[in-house]
């Protein structure tokens, strides 16, 4: 029999197992166990908390601007109208005022000039047949961190990606707040059931997504030798995408975790929605918010964005009380007239709620000595300020979450009547960047943090 170190017996490893008779069993991560390594060592500097974790919810058309406003009261906030569904979490957000982004601001494109670049600062192209913006922070983040999940970033929505044109410019632009590519928007997935077997692993879709794969590979091989140069060139850029592919279905059937943190859940603990799309909004919105939280717990993707609606948004708020005959952007577009701007407040607040739902759901669900919602970052926002008047020069965004402990919360930070310099959006997300630990030099238009 091996001879151990003395210390060997007493230490309590997290890999340590429950002997019976004829078999073992492995312990669960308990976080009032001392942690040590094999040789008994205690791992205080191994990976043991949570990683961060990051999504946007946005929300389309801006906001009714009588009642969107915050006021420091004493040491919590005061939180007008438009914010009201988020009272219980007056101590987890911080508001921010003020900031903007430069290129939609001059953008004459009311909408769809001053939307898909809400995320990256870029400016948004105008020409029909060169559909152009700039990668988003998600993106970026996603091509730096996302290769440590299944998935690299989950990019979700409400309403369809449209193919119209608005104005002569392309629909996708209202579309997609998530682009990998200057020219190229992420494929948003609205339907719960797809996302769910995404998040999940449907193993029998990856099994034939890999012998697709396998014969594109070889297909591709094998008409390499035909090709000149030059396009021998294109072939291995198109090659290296399948590699791509191939990496993150290899990544969604393992799990290289040996120590340290582990995901609350390692199977899923909802059912798999309906594969037909939900009928009734808040239904869809709240299934949508849920499998972000999956995505979370079970750790297949650390990035996430959301659209709750589209820009120009068609949808119907009737199933709100005291909201009838009208869609959401006759509701924007409301020429101050009372009743309509009251029925565009019930609006806000519904999407704020939505906001506030999922606080709720994080809060609630603990790893270790924190919650999901303490470990996260949570950007809430719009890219409109007054959506009647397409008031671009400041944006409603509210931020929640602790970030691992990185950001303080319960706090309104104002850059109203600051010089445009330290006002930029691309500022605040060079700072949620360095957090989700993506530090870059310069994003969009701005090479300065903003302080949080």
């Amino acid at each position: 029999m091996q001879n151990h170190p003395p210390h060997w017996s007493q230490a309590v490893s997290r890999r340590s197992f429950l002997r019976c008779s004829g078999g073992a069993l492995a312990l669960p991560w308990l976080t009032s166990l001392p942690h040590r390594t094999a040789a008994g060592k205690r791992a205080a500097d191994r990976l043991e908390k949570p990683p961060r974790r990051f999504a946007c919810l946005y929300f389309s058309n801006g906001v009714e601007p009588a009642h969107w406003w915050v006021k420091p009261d004493g040491n919590a906030l005061q939180l007008g109208p438009g914010l009201e569904p988020l009272q219980p979490h007056r101590d987890e957000i911080v508001v921010l005022e003020g900031l903007f982004n430069a290129q939609s601001v001059a953008n004459p494109s009311a909408h769809l000039g001053r939307m898909p670049n809400l995320l990256s600062g870029a400016w948004v192209s105008l020409d029909q047949n060169d559909l152009r913006v700039g990668r988003t922070m998600d993106q970026v983040m996603a091509q730096r961190i996302g290769r440590r999940t299944a998935i690299p970033s989950l990019v979700l929505g409400v309403e369809p990606t449209e193919l119209r044109l608005e104005d002569g410019l392309s629909m996708i632009y209202g579309s997609c707040i998530s682009w990998s590519s200057p020219t190229r928007p992420t494929t948003k997935e609205i339907y719960p059931a797809r996302a769910f077997d995404a998040i999940v692993g449907n193993r029998r879709q990856r099994k034939l997504d890999r012998s697709i794969l396998d014969q594109v590979s070889a297909d591709a091989t094998s008409l390499r030798r035909q090709l000149a140069a030059r396009d021998r060139v294109k072939l291995d850029e198109y090659l290296e995408s399948i590699r791509d592919i191939e990496r993150r279905i290899d990544r969604a059937t393992s799990d290289h975790r040996l120590e340290g943190w582990r995901p609350t859940l390692n199977k899923p603990n909802i059912p798999r929605p309906a594969d037909e799309l939900p009928q009734h909004v808040p239904e869809h919105m709240r299934l949508i918010l849920d499998l972000v939280i999956l995505s979370f717990q079970m750790d297949r993707t650390r990035i996430a964005t959301c659209m709750l609606n589209n820009d120009l948004s068609q949808m119907n708020f009737g199933f709100l009380e005291g909201v009838q005959g009208s869609l959401h952007l006759d509701l924007t577009h409301n020429g101050r007239d009372p009743l309509r701007e009251a029925m565009y407040l019930k609006t806000n607040q519904f999407h704020v709620a939505q906001f506030a739902y999922l606080l709720d759901r994080m809060k609630t669900i603990h790893e270790g000595d924190q919650s999901l919602l303490e470990s996260s970052l949570l950007l809430f926002c719009s890219n409109l300020f007054d959506g009647d008047k397409h008031q671009a020069d400041r944006m409603p965004m509210v931020l929640a979450g602790g970030g691992g402990g990185s950001l303080k919360t319960g706090r309104l930070l104002d850059y109203t009547g600051r010089p445009d310099d330290q006002r930029r959006a691309c500022s605040l997300y060079l700072s949620l960047m360095d957090r989700m630990g993506v530090p870059l030099p310069q994003f969009g238009d701005s090479d300065r943090r903003l302080e949080l």
